[in-house]
């Protein structure tokens, strides 16, 4: 009886163990107006889903069945803005801004809910963008198609 209730503890444990989830907090999503906001990127094996859930409650899940293709993309933006321009004209500080550049990690999710086509757009953090790239393609198997000139995959 010890031997069977042991038995059945274990496989419950190892069950347990094999559903893994590996979770990202320094993600970014934009809103409708292109605002980002913070949010949570989640790979469960166990709900077979990839789950985003933002600082404001929203959340997006997507079963790994239903990804169509993702892709990435690596940008680079100059920090101008009439903020910095007015600054600059005032103290010399913001003139060292000006001469900055933004640089951004994209991950776009491609896929299909009842037949509707979607998309989301993840922004992510430039310490954690080639985890969650290969945490993507351990997780659903889907390895992510690098967009312009962004092979920024060497570690």
């Amino acid at each position: 009886m010890k031997f069977l209730l042991c038995s059945v503890v274990f496989l419950l444990c190892t069950g347990l163990c094999l559903a893994d989830e590996t979770t990202f907090s320094t993600i970014r999503v934009p809103d409708s107006r292109g605002k980002q906001s913070r949010a949570s990127l989640t790979f469960s094996d166990g709900d077979k889903a990839v789950e985003v859930r933002a600082a404001n409650g929203a959340a997006v899940r997507i079963p790994y069945r239903e990804i169509d293709k993702c892709s990435y993309e690596f940008t680079k933006k100059r920090r101008v803005s009439e903020g910095t321009i007015a600054l600059a004209a005032t103290t010399g500080v913001a003139a060292v801004v000006l001469f900055t550049r933004g640089k951004s990690h994209w991950l776009e999710i491609d896929y299909h809910e009842q037949q509707r086509r979607k998309a989301l757009l993840l922004r992510m953090d430039k310490h954690d963008y080639i985890r969650v790239l290969d945490a993507l393609k351990a997780h659903t198997g889907i390895d992510a198609e690098v967009l312009g000139n962004a092979d920024k995959r060497q570690k």
